[in-house]
């Protein structure tokens, strides 16, 4: 399956990895950050995670259209830009504590390739779709 996948979705997967990373790295450093998700996994755990692994095995599953990177191009833009805009990522940026700080820097560069990865995997897509050379 693999092998169907183009260069810039086999980034955009690599993206989230690496922002599940960064989720790892703040709750390492902050668990009790993550209470308030305690009622509904019964552990302070960051449900971030779990939206970035559905918004991957998306992708995964709809490969064969040329649309498919659109989930991780959400969900980047959702956790990363309003987050950013709504100022729920601003106070992590500039907390005291350096894993969490840390933890979201690479978690939002993560989410960053992934966006612009899965905006390129889907205009090649669609180029090869269509017929037309791929420039990206």
């Amino acid at each position: 399956m693999f092998r169907r996948l183009n260069r810039n979705t086999l980034i955009a997967f690599a993206g989230l990895l690496v922002g599940i990373a960064g989720l790892v790295v703040q709750w390492a450093a902050d668990p009790a950050k993550f209470s308030a998700a305690q009622g509904f996994f019964g552990l302070a755990f960051p449900p971030g995670i779990l939206f970035i692994v559905v918004a991957g095995l998306l992708m995964l599953a709809t490969a064969r259209w040329s649309w498919h990177a659109a989930f991780g191009v959400f969900i980047a833009f959702w956790i990363v830009g309003v987050g950013g805009i709504s100022g729920q990522l601003t106070p992590n940026l500039v907390s005291t504590n350096l894993g969490t700080v840390a933890g979201n820097v690479v978690m939002s560069v993560g989410l960053l390739l992934t966006f612009v990865a899965g905006i390129a995997s889907i205009v090649s897509g669609r180029r090869a779709r269509a017929g037309l050379p791929s420039k990206v």
